[in-house]
């Protein structure tokens, strides 16, 4: 089999099995894809670790190709293409992670990454791939660029001047406010010191398009409390902060319950913060998935980057939450039993149940083939039985 036609076949199995310091490598001029290594033999096609029945895997070596494959897979048809990109310097997660939330309507502009003004290869095909059109809500412009980032040649943007991570997160939520006015104001607060803690806000974000603003431990930055003052000024707002209060103290709590309505949510660990996100449900803010039937994504703690760039997943599709592993080799015990909480399962006929679908985030060195396959089994539909059903013949 020739490699133009292994490549096909891959990319045609990926929409099969999608269901119910600043120094990165980005010198693959390859375009991106959704493929098993190249160097695996044509016996298994890269399967398992590419994907299995319950799970996609996308295997970039960094979140630049993260990125540029996740777009591919959320926007495989030439007819629905994203209005708009926003290019984001890898070099900071907070920017990364709250510009998240622009991939949401009515902006419809999802991240790629740049090396500060350079154009990585797998942005600049990928970019060519889509070809946005122009986004109404950002003033038609093609290209979003926030800071001092690439400027792709032939494409109109809209330039979010450059800054410290602050500033940028506020223009970003200044954005997304003009582009829905009136609209009742959620705002996510993470922590910009822990960023496996601040990670799940990317995921929410790119559905929700609601802001992610950030804030020390033990402080809230002057740009966070303007924009926050902003969002005050038209309707107070729901501020939602993520984390527990060893990585945003009661002190800063308190200083914004000045400035609109505070609830905090999430855990005590990286795991469990996102399963609280995963879990949580306040009137029409949070995910509320307790039930099955839903996508899921994965990633490792520690990768904000990585989270960022797979937000799309959680935009788009199956629209599922971001949840966190600790390790290569091993599926946390409170993530395996949230995830058998969620686990569908079918009476009579498994073709009349709902399903569960995992995409996997990384290498087998962030996410081993063997905790994929602990994943896999975890979001398997299985057979239930109340207690006077007959047996199964």
């Amino acid at each position: 089999m020739s490699r133009l036609s292994l490549v096909a076949l891959l990319l045609l199995a990926a929409l099969g099995a999608s269901g119910c310091g600043r120094k990165i490598n980005t010198d693959d001029s390859a375009p991106p894809a959704l493929l098993g290594p190249p160097n695996q033999s044509r016996a298994n096609l890269g399967f398992p670790e590419f994907a299995t029945k319950n799970t996609t895997r996308v295997p970039g070596s960094g979140p630049t190709q993260i990125a540029a494959a996740v777009l591919r897979a959320v926007y495989p048809d030439p007819a629905r293409r994203p209005a708009a990109i926003t290019l984001v310097d890898a070099g900071d997660w907070r920017v990364a992670v709250s510009a998240a939330a622009l991939m949401a309507p009515p902006i419809n502009a999802p991240v790629l990454f740049t090396n500060g003004t350079d154009l990585p290869d797998a942005t600049r095909s990928t970019l060519a791939a889509l070809a946005p059109q122009g986004s109404a809500a950002a003033g038609n412009a093609q290209v979003i660029r926030v800071g001092n980032v690439a400027q792709p040649s032939g494409l109109k943007s809209s330039d979010i001047p450059p800054g410290n991570p602050f500033a940028l997160t506020r223009s970003i939520a200044g954005l997304l406010r003009s582009a829905k006015p009136g609209k009742t104001s959620h705002v996510i607060v993470a922590s910009a010191d822990d960023p496996s803690f601040a990670a799940p806000a990317a995921a929410y974000a790119a559905k929700s398009g609601d802001p992610v603003l950030f804030v020390t431990r033990d402080a809230v930055p002057p740009e966070t409390r303007a924009a926050l003052s902003a969002l005050a000024g038209l309707q107070r707002p729901r501020i939602y902060v993520l984390g527990p209060s060893s990585v945003v103290t009661p002190k800063v709590t308190q200083e914004l319950r000045r400035l609109g309505r505070v609830k905090r949510i999430g855990g005590q660990d990286p795991v469990t913060n996102a399963i609280g996100m995963a879990r949580y449900s306040d009137g029409a803010f949070g995910w509320k998935i307790v039930d099955p039937g839903h996508g899921v994504v994965f990633a490792r703690a520690g990768k904000p980057l990585d989270a960022a760039a797979a937000a799309p997943l959680s935009g788009a599709g199956t629209f599922g939450p971001l949840l966190l592993l600790d390790g290569a080799d091993r599926v946390p015990q409170p993530l395996a039993q949230y995830l058998l909480d969620i686990q569908p399962g079918y009476q009579d006929d498994p073709v009349r149940g709902v399903y569960n679908h995992g995409w996997i985030v990384g290498t087998k060195a962030a996410i081993s083939v063997a905790e994929q396959a602990r994943i896999d089994a975890l979001l398997e539909i299985v057979p239930v039985r109340t207690p006077d059903a007959p047996p199964v013949p």
